[in-house]
């Protein structure tokens, strides 16, 4: 499968490029950056660790994805949403890893997804959507009186709060509460709060050192509590997905799709 690398200097795009390099029956179609980068014209390869690879990273999205079968795209919301529309002109499967969208993004996203097959999610390891279908199921299993509260920790570099994936396990919980996450969500506790109000899922946000990303949704009743977590160690299991996804997106009809259809998770 010809797969292109958007954003392709950066931390996940080298590690993009590195897994299609390790994975049987993918190809390196093109690597492209934004106009004016540094890392224009160096092979991609070499970019990430690896031995020449013959593909030099260019800035011209569609030619690259007129070439293509599909693109990896773990960049920002707004490269991300200009990324479906080429995605979209080329009828190539565009999975999106990137983290931060907006509801405006997500709009457009779906308008991309009327003409080829997109592939969101916050988090493409096998691992977190697992636990998300797992939160989804216990959400819908306990009543109310089960306060939810998820808490995450990435590396202090992020720059998104709360992370993709912490929303991702948000959604889950709100879905098998049947309720719209948006009326529900409280991200931010400071200063006199008062009682929590009951049905309300709460998000806690750290960041520091080097951690790849810590998450853990917990259920906390009258006399017990519940704590669903998962640790990633290595943020080359994001690459992965990102593949696993793609091949699965190959020939796809038209449609947004998630980790969940991807890995046969929502009958759980």
């Amino acid at each position: 499968m010809r797969l292109v690398v958007v954003g392709a200097a950066g931390r996940m795009g080298r590690m993009l490029i590195k897994a299609i390099h390790e994975a049987p029956g993918c190809i390196l179609s093109a690597a492209i950056e934004r106009p004016g980068s540094a890392m224009l014209g160096q092979d991609a390869g070499v970019l990430a660790g690896l031995p020449a690879s013959g593909v030099l990273v260019g800035e011209d999205a569609p030619a690259a994805f007129a070439a293509a079968e599909g693109v990896l795209d773990f960049t920002t919301p707004d490269s991300t949403v200009a990324f479906a529309a080429l995605a979209a002109r080329a009828r190539i499967a565009h999975i999106v890893g990137t983290t931060g969208l907006e509801p405006q993004h997500l709009a457009k996203l779906e308008g991309s997804a009327q003409e080829t097959a997109i592939i969101r999610s916050g988090n493409m390891s096998l691992g977190v959507n697992l636990l998300a279908a797992l939160v989804r199921k216990v959400a819908a299993t306990l009543g109310t009186d089960w306060d939810i509260e998820i808490a995450e920790m990435h590396h202090r570099m992020k720059v998104d709060a709360p992370s993709g994936t912490a929303v991702l396990l948000g959604e889950a919980a709100a879905e098998g509460r049947a309720v719209d996450l948006a009326k529900q969500r409280v991200a931010v506790r400071d200063g006199h709060t008062g009682a929590r109000v009951p049905g309300t899922i709460g998000f806690a946000t750290l960041r520091g050192g080097t951690v790849v990303g810590d998450h853990k949704v917990i259920f906390a009743g009258t006399g017990e509590r519940l704590e669903l977590s998962h640790i990633a160690e290595d943020r080359s299991l994001f690459a992965q997905g990102a593949i696993k996804a793609a091949l699965w997106g190959r020939g796809r009809k038209p449609g947004l799709y998630s980790m969940a259809d991807v890995l046969g998770l929502d009958t759980l």
